[in-house]
């Protein structure tokens, strides 16, 4: 019976998690991969996550955190990347699909999930504070450079499309 639990858990937060992860990588394929990793790490613990008050709040903050990890990885990669001879490399605007997703891959990876954990997932500033294990004050100034950030970006964005 703790199995069925389980699936259905899997079904009804899956794709609201999906969603929240393509906000911090800019990608749903390793927004997917992430959160699918997630859900394996909640496995053999279930039967205690499940108790919890809320255990979409557990998967929800160890996928945040794998994206927050292979965000550090990429940096490193494109580190090693760009020390090698480009033939072509392909513009990075491409993978996203709109002006927001767009404006939210051009911050910074804390500030992202500031962001998507606040506004997206609608969690108070000592929620996300909690969450991310910063204070309250760093939460809300990442806020407000992001507040500002994503103003001038999506202003600038706007008049392009004028």
């Amino acid at each position: 019976m703790e199995t069925e639990g389980l699936r259905e858990f899997y079904r009804a937060h899956q794709p609201r998690l999906v969603g929240v992860i393509s906000l911090l990588t800019g990608s749903r394929a390793e927004a997917e991969d992430i959160v699918q990793e997630a859900f394996v790490r909640l496995v053999p613990r279930w039967q205690k996550v499940s108790r919890y008050d809320s255990p979409e709040a557990w998967v929800r903050l160890v996928a945040v955190r794998l994206a927050a990890n292979r965000h550090r990885d990429g940096n490193r990669f494109t580190q090693l990347f760009h020390r090698l001879p480009a033939e072509h490399v392909p513009d990075p605007a491409d993978r996203y699909a709109g002006d927001l997703e767009q404006a939210l891959a051009g911050l910074p990876m804390p500030t992202r999930q500031v962001v998507v954990l606040h506004y997206v997932c609608d969690l108070s500033v000592a929620q996300v504070a909690d969450t991310l294990g910063i204070a309250e004050g760093t939460v809300k100034s990442r806020l407000s450079r992001a507040r500002d950030a994503l103003s001038d970006s999506l202003l600038l964005r706007s008049d392009d499309h004028a």
